[in-house]
């Protein structure tokens, strides 16, 4: 039987050949619309994904769902030996943020190495080497714990329906790799900050300005006082923000205004920074600003925080891995949200940015190395490889 030793050096060895494959899934799956909310779209990107490895003996799972893009989830379940530490999840998103018929303006491209195309980092491109690792694995002997990848549809809108099959998929992983872009310097992602939204709604009462201005009841007012203190709550010290990026209200210039409405963004580096800012939030909402105003506010969609405490002891052997292929690799925090913030939450050793380097993200500029797909692939299937013994879970 050969040793993981072996086992590592055929996946690496197999991986070396695929970028020309790689890259020719990569065009396959950019040519796909996939907004978020285009279901016809992330469920095509799902056929090609299920055809493909099917088509390598791979089990896939597809659970349909009547609104959101469907969900995949493929499976390795290995050969048993070595189950009490759990599973390890990979992960990845199908949809996009560019609205349908963005393709037919601007499908893919390449120059050198360099692919352009929308959704080319974010993250078709991670889908691709989660697909290969997979296959890599495949090709090995079974491994001693199970190797799972979730394919979900949903994160550029907050994941509303995904997180409760992220969720569900992780529970009692050992480790969780989300396969986001890579930093342009080269890092993967260490650290990231939460976020959530939110819809405020102010009613008042409807006066004419000039007749009966007494009368009335400005939900505008009432807003605006609401929105300078709720911008108060930023703290450039802890990382905490909020900002009102959207208002809506009124009737008429000389209409005192009935109803107004804001969208709130709020980001914030642990889970004791969210329960105070929701509290804060919520009482400021629910303070009288103008007598006769009502306000409500609503949880539209929300990420945990990745704590960097939560990736210290999966990015040491990962920085290993990637040192025997001969590339330095560093943690990096940032303060965007991703889907791996609800898995480090949940306890579990979580890795982003695992994913080739990308960058200009959400623009039509945006591109990826294509000379890191294999090496990054092989760092990913190495330190899978690595993870025989248990991945020591940090103290919650």
């Amino acid at each position: 039987m050969a040793s993981l030793n072996e086992i590592g050096t055929m996946a690496r060895a197999w991986l070396t050949d695929q970028h020309d494959a790689m890259v020719e899934c990569l065009e396959t799956l950019v040519n796909i619309d996939s907004n978020s909310h285009d279901k016809v779209g992330t469920d095509a990107v799902a056929d090609v994904i299920v055809e493909w490895l099917e088509a390598d003996g791979i089990e896939v799972i597809r659970t349909p769902r009547a609104q959101a893009g469907d969900i995949l989830e493929a499976r390795l379940e290995g050969d048993g030996s070595d189950t009490a530490h759990g599973h390890v999840l990979m992960m990845g998103h199908r949809d996009t943020v560019f609205p349908t018929g963005t393709v037919v303006k601007r499908g893919y491209t390449q120059q050198g190495d360099t692919g352009y195309g929308p959704g080319v980092a974010d993250m078709k491109s991670g889908l691709v080497l989660n697909i290969f690792v997979l296959r890599a694995l495949k090709r090995l002997a079974p491994l001693p714990f199970p190797v799972r990848v979730l394919f979900t549809a949903d994160e550029e809108i907050g994941s509303p329906d995904g997180s409760a099959f992220i969720r569900e998929a992780a529970t009692g992983a050992r480790a969780v790799f989300n396969a986001e872009p890579g930093r342009i310097s080269g890092n993967v992602v260490t650290g990231r900050k939460g976020g959530a939204a939110f819809l405020i709604e102010v009613t008042g009462r409807a006066a004419h300005s000039g007749v009966s201005h007494a009368d009335g009841a400005s939900a505008i007012e009432a807003l605006a006082r609401k929105i300078v203190k709720l911008h108060a709550l930023t703290d450039y010290a802890t990382g905490v923000t909020t900002n009102v990026g959207l208002i809506e209200g009124g009737v008429s210039r000389n209409t005192v205004a009935p109803a107004a409405s804001a969208q709130l963004d709020t980001r914030f580096v642990t889970n004791e920074q969210r329960v105070a800012l929701m509290g804060a939030i919520e009482a400021i909402v629910a303070e009288e600003e103008v007598p006769g105003t009502r306000a409500t506010v609503r949880q539209t969609s929300g990420f945990l925080p990745m704590e960097p405490r939560m990736s210290e002891v999966l990015f040491a052997r990962y920085r290993a891995q990637a040192a025997a292929l001969g590339f330095d690799v560093e943690g990096e925090f940032t303060g965007g949200c991703s889907d791996a913030g609800t898995t480090a939450s949940m306890g579990i050793p979580t890795l982003c940015g695992t994913g080739p380097v990308g960058a200009k993200m959400h623009t039509d500029d945006e591109y990826c190395r294509l000379e890191t797909l294999v090496p990054r692939a092989q760092a990913v299937a190495m330190t899978v490889l690595s993870l025989t013994s248990s991945v020591r879970r940090p103290t919650q």
